[in-house]
């Protein structure tokens, strides 16, 4: 039962690296705001589709959750670039 937990300070930062480094990747001009809302609910995202798919990524650390974080948050840009092509444009 004593499985790491991540405090909601922790998610606020890695939340904001992992958007900020999705922004870097999918070329994309956000705020920071943007990035630590994405990077959040990219981890959450991402952390639900790989647990469906049975991908495991570094287990319960700030690594791991830095990762699905940035494929969640990569997701979620290229999302909403399909249905607001101008929304965050190159």
């Amino acid at each position: 039962m004593d499985e790491a937990q991540m405090g909601w300070i922790g998610a606020i930062v890695i939340g904001g690296i992992a958007g900020w480094l999705a922004e870097i990747i999918t070329r994309t001009n956000m705020g920071v705001i943007a990035n630590v809302i994405l990077g959040v609910i990219g981890a959450a995202l991402a952390g639900w589709l790989f647990g469906k798919l049975g991908i495991q990524i570094g287990g319960p650390n700030w690594l791991g959750y830095l990762v699905s974080g940035i494929v969640g948050a990569c997701l979620l840009i290229f999302a909403t670039r399909m249905f607001y092509p101008n929304r965050w444009g190159p």
